[in-house]
């Protein structure tokens, strides 16, 4: 697919390397030199100079034939223009990155009306991301499948774990819960594993099951499934107003602390319920008086990744149960890690992957079977939900029948209701949703599994 990117920043750049990855032909447009010689240089893309909003340029750039356009720079109404301009000479699809909490409530008019195959708002989707993992306090991500019937999560086993030495193949019966590991990062080394697979401490798995399992799985190690109660938020951009939006709607309570008094007194505004702070979130002394050892949860939120990760260190040494740290450069996450800091959120990775979903459905002729998708084991991984249609060659095969291709688990299906993890005697048959979990890259339909 030919596939424009107005703005060459962290999404952007983001974009285009994965989209590129996958076989796409990449145009970014940037009117900054310094940030397209850095795409030149890492990526296989063409660069165009100038202004994404003139129509001259989008010409240059190849936007008339274009599949896609991808308007993501840092202001909504340029990337609103960029895709209204798009649209008129010609471009198939349009997606715009709208960011402003303003601009929440017309998203469904502005994509009506003004064409948008879709809006993307990175700020929005990463508040989802951290509420969902506050819903399991004792996971590193949180997924849901199947919508909301089957939850993904991510956890880190502990050298007291009683997962310790057990193999894969004996750990439903031996703890009595109707889990599955579907993935597991060891080091640097990540393993779609079999049933002979053992597992150590310190290994990093993803764990996929109904929300019922998965809590009894949580309960039976011992982990910690009591519900979030309260949540201390340092930083107070628009991250912090859409989840402290969502936590107060849990009954959550919510406390936000700001520096600039601008946005403290907004946040009052428009939040009545939750307690905003005005004071330095990387003070000791001010964390101390808003009494942080007694949270539950820390989300470090500023626009500092540096501060956010001291913050954090904080609040590890304060033992708070859940801490939640942002980053917007990935090369920190082994540091992180060393640190202590385990769950770590990088908002324009999570819209790079809900475009990348969108993409792949578009290049479905046969209209899309891709449900969902989502990225584990540091982006390395992918878990897809597929629908089975007539078309899939693979339909009513036993799956020890089935030559599917290496590094792909056919990790749950899901008929009628119903959620099941396949054995080799299982098969997959019409409308089932299947999900799938591998280290391969570009999967758009189920017949893809298929060597």
């Amino acid at each position: 697919m030919n596939i424009v990117i107005v703005g060459g920043g962290k999404m952007g750049f983001s974009l285009s390397r994965q989209l590129s990855a996958e076989g796409h032909d990449i145009v970014i447009i940037d009117n900054n030199q310094m940030v397209l010689q850095r795409s030149i240089n890492t990526q296989d893309v063409t660069c165009v100079y100038g202004n994404g909003i003139s129509s001259t340029v989008q010409i240059e750039a190849g936007v008339p034939y274009a599949d896609l356009l991808l308007a993501v720079t840092s202001s909504d109404e340029i990337n609103i223009i960029c895709c209204l301009v798009a649209k008129r000479l010609g471009a198939k699809n349009t997606i715009a990155r709208v960011r402003d909490p303003e601009y929440t409530q017309d998203l469904i008019f502005l994509r009506d009306e003004l064409g948008l195959s879709m809006s993307i708002n990175p700020e929005m989707a990463a508040a989802r991301e951290i509420n969902r993992i506050l819903y399991f306090p004792s996971a590193l991500k949180a997924d849901v499948f199947a919508k909301g019937r089957v939850e993904m999560v991510e956890i880190k086993i502990k050298e007291n774990s009683p997962l310790v030495g057990l193999s894969l193949s004996s750990l439903r019966s031996r703890l009595k819960v109707g889990v599955l590991v579907c993935a597991i990062q060891r080091g640097k080394e990540v393993i779609i594993p079999r049933g002979d697979f053992v597992l150590e401490a310190d290994d990093k798995i993803s764990v996929t099951g109904s929300s019922k399992e998965v809590s009894s799985f949580f309960k039976v190690l011992g982990m910690d499934t009591e519900k979030i109660r309260n949540v201390m938020v340092v930083g107070g951009g628009r991250i912090s107003y859409y989840l402290a939006k969502q936590l107060l709607e849990m009954g959550i309570q919510v406390k936000i602390i700001e520096m600039n008094e601008e946005k403290c007194k907004n946040l009052a505004e428009l939040l009545p319920k939750a307690l905003v702070i005005h004071g330095d979130g990387s003070d000791q002394e001010t964390l101390e008086e808003e009494n942080i050892e007694k949270m539950d949860a820390l989300v470090t939120l500023t626009g500092l990744d540096e501060e956010n990760v001291v913050i954090s260190m904080f609040g590890v040494s304060k033992k708070i149960p859940k801490v939640i740290t942002k980053i917007n450069h990935i090369s920190f996450g082994e540091i992180l890690e060393k640190a202590g800091i385990d769950c770590v959120i990088t908002p324009h990775l999570i819209s790079t992957n809900q475009i990348a979903l969108y993409v792949r459905a578009m290049q479905n002729t046969l209209g899309s079977n891709i449900q969902s998708m989502t990225k584990i084991v540091n982006n390395q991984v992918e878990a897809l939900e597929f629908r089975a249609r007539e078309n899939f060659e693979g339909r009513n095969v036993l799956l020890k029948d089935l030559k599917i291709k290496k590094n792909i688990l056919v990790a749950c299906i899901i008929r009628g209701g119903k959620i099941f993890f396949p054995n080799g005697n299982d098969c997959i048959k019409a409308n089932d949703n299947v999900i799938v979990v591998t280290t391969l890259t570009g999967l758009e339909e189920l017949n893809d599994i298929i060597d």
